[in-house]
């Protein structure tokens, strides 16, 4: 019997998405835009693991396969994070979270996990859901773009690179596992940093305004649940079949080794 514990923890990772909205919604409010924030947070976590767990640096910088991990990560907190903080929540996160359709295309591309029939029928389901959420209501398929602006596009985007994250940790489930959370920390600073710093450059993006408590509050309490919904999502994600489970798995990274050979191993 399989443990629950690797799909209670992309629930808990889930959840901490789903209320992420919120606090970045307040912290922008206050002139504190989610670029900034992003790399605030997540600077914070990555220096504090590299702080308390300093055997993972050694294993970030010795696996390329965690700069992949380290970019999609940062691509998904960014886009996502400016997305719930500027657009309309409910179709943000609706648009985010076809992540499971984008994994499940990725996963047969890239982890040869074929879908079966039941899993082709629900990326139908999942995409003709999209097209009722972005449709404008009283018109016509002809018209399914006219209401996609900034927001709704980061969604997508985000969502897409969420799938990214999700392969990716399949894929590299053999290096060390005190070494992915770190990646993912500074992945999320790097490509908020530079995003925030572009668009301030450009004239996009204010400034980090003066501290006040109510966006330091937020950022606080923010980091402490993206580090937590971090270490969780790299946990289960590593551990739980990204389409329906194969009926022979490799037990070390359960990817179908008796059709394909164990990535894992050979690597």
């Amino acid at each position: 019997m399989h443990s629950a514990l690797p799909y209670l923890s992309l629930l808990f990772n889930a959840m901490v998405w789903g209320l992420a909205w919120w606090p970045f919604q307040t912290m922008h409010a206050q002139g504190l835009v989610a670029p900034w924030a992003t790399s605030m947070i997540y600077g914070l976590l990555a220096v504090g693991t590299a702080l308390c767990v300093r055997s993972s640096l050694p294993g970030f910088f010795s696996h390329r396969v965690l700069w992949l991990l380290a970019l999609s990560s940062g691509l998904t907190n960014v886009a996502f994070n400016m997305a719930a903080s500027t657009g309309d929540v409910v179709r943000v996160i609706l648009l985010f979270y076809l992540m499971p359709a984008w994994t499940v295309l990725l996963a047969w591309r890239f982890l040869a996990e074929r879908p079966t029939a039941a899993g082709l029928l629900r990326l139908v389901l999942a995409f003709s859901g999209m097209a009722l959420v972005i449709l404008p209501q009283g018109t016509g398929l002809s018209r399914l773009t006219a209401d996609i602006g900034l927001p709704e596009c980061l969604a997508l985007f985000g969502g897409f690179c969420f799938a990214c994250t999700n392969v990716i940790l399949r894929r590299s489930f053999h290096t060390p596992s005190m070494s992915r959370a770190p990646a993912m920390f500074s992945g999320c600073m790097s490509v908020g940093l530079i995003t925030a710093s572009t668009g301030f450059a450009t004239g996009n993006f204010p400034p980090i305004p003066p501290p006040n408590p109510v966006w330091l509050s937020c950022a606080l309490g923010m980091g402490v649940l993206a580090g937590e919904g971090s270490w969780a999502l790299q946990y289960g994600a590593a551990r739980v079949p990204t389409g329906t489970p194969h009926s022979s798995c490799c037990p070390k990274c359960c990817l179908p080794a008796a059709r394909r050979g164990c990535w894992a191993l050979r690597n």
